[in-house]
C-alpha cells in the first residue's frame, strides 16, 4: 500500500498514450523523480521490486519514484499515462499499487484524455484533470474477495453505462468486455439475472424516468438522451418498464408536486 499526498495539485511532467509490446515483450526501467499513473487497455503484468501485479483492461496503477518496474506484454499493448510530481506534505491517503477501476474506468479515461489534450498549452488544466483522477483512484472501493463480479461483466456494465445514449448491440458490448457474445450472455445472466438486452433496456428506462420526473426536457429529447430516438419505440418501452406512457409519467410528477407532496425518487 502506498501513501500519497493530495492536498495540493500535482505537477504533470508528461501525459500521453503509450503503445508497447509490438517490438518487445518485456521492458525494465525506472523514473528516478516521477510518479507513474497508468490506465490500462490490455492484459499483461507489472512487476515492482519483484512483486507481480496482473494487468487487465480497466485496471489503474500508481508507481512511486525510483521504483524498478518491469512490464510484460502479450502483444500490442496500449495505455494512458501521466508522469508527475506529487506534494510531499499534508494528510496521506493510502492507495494500492494496482486496482480495478471498474465502473470508474470510463471517467478516469476521460480525465486522462483531457489532461493529454491540455498539457501542451495549459499545464494548469492538465494538473487539475490529473488531480481529479488521483482523487478518484484513492477513493475506488476495495475489492470484494468473495462474490466479486466477473471482470467481463464489470467491463460490460461500464461500457453500457458510458454509452446508454448510443446504439448498443450485444456483440459490441461483448467486444468491449473482451469475451464472445455467448460467453457474455452466460456470464451476465449468472451475475445479474438479466440478459444483456434486458439490462440495457432497464438502465435506459431508469434514466428516462429520472429525466421525465426531474427535468423539463422535451419527451423527444429524453428519448434521444437514452438511446431510443424512435418515439413510438420509446412510448412502448415506457409502458412496458414504467407502466405508463412518457406523458403519464411526467403528469404524475406534476400532479404530485402541485399537491405539495415530494416526488418519489426514480428507482
Amino acid at each position: 500500500m502506498l501513501l500519497i499526498h493530495l492536498n495540493e495539485p500535482p505537477r504533470v511532467a508528461l501525459a500521453g498514450v503509450g503503445v508497447h509490446g509490438a517490438a518487445v515483450a518485456r521492458e525494465v526501467f525506472r523514473l528516478p523523480d516521477l510518479w507513474q499513473l497508468h490506465l490500462y487497455g490490455y492484459a499483461g503484468e507489472l512487476v515492482i521490486d519483484g512483486t507481480p501485479h496482473p494487468i487487465r483492461p480497466g485496471h489503474v496503477s500508481l508507481v512511486p519514484p525510483d521504483a524498478p518496474v518491469e512490464f510484460r506484454y502479450l502483444g500490442r499493448s496500449e495505455h494512458l499515462f501521466a508522469h508527475l510530481w506529487l506534494p510531499e506534505t499534508g494528510e496521506p491517503s493510502p492507495v494500492p499499487v494496482m486496482q480495478d477501476a471498474g465502473a470508474q474506468a470510463s471517467a478516469l479515461s476521460e480525465l486522462l484524455h483531457n489532461a493529454i489534450a491540455a498539457a501542451p498549452g495549459s499545464p494548469a488544466r492538465a494538473s487539475a484533470e490529473i488531480w481529479t483522477a488521483l482523487w478518484r483512484v484513492v477513493r475506488l472501493p476495495p475489492p470484494v474477495l468473495q462474490g466479486a463480479p466477473h471482470p467481463a461483466v464489470t467491463l460490460a456494465v461500464a461500457h453500457i453505462e458510458a454509452h446508454l445514449a448510443r446504439p448498443l448491440a450485444v456483440p459490441d458490448v461483448a467486444r468491449a468486455a473482451q469475451v464472445s457474445h455467448n460467453q457474455l450472455t452466460r456470464l451476465f445472466r449468472a451475475e445479474t439475472g438479466d440478459t444483456v438486452t434486458a439490462y440495457i433496456r432497464r438502465r435506459r428506462l431508469h434514466r428516462a424516468r429520472h429525466l421525465l420526473l426531474e427535468s423539463t426536457l422535451s419527451i423527444p429529447a429524453v428519448a434521444a438522451s437514452v438511446g431510443i430516438a424512435d418515439l413510438q419505440a420509446f412510448n412502448k418501452a415506457c409502458r412496458r418498464e414504467l407502466g405508463a406512457s412518457p406523458r403519464a409519467v411526467r403528469a404524475t410528477a406534476a400532479s404530485t408536486a402541485a399537491k405539495g407532496a415530494p416526488v418519489p425518487p426514480a428507482v
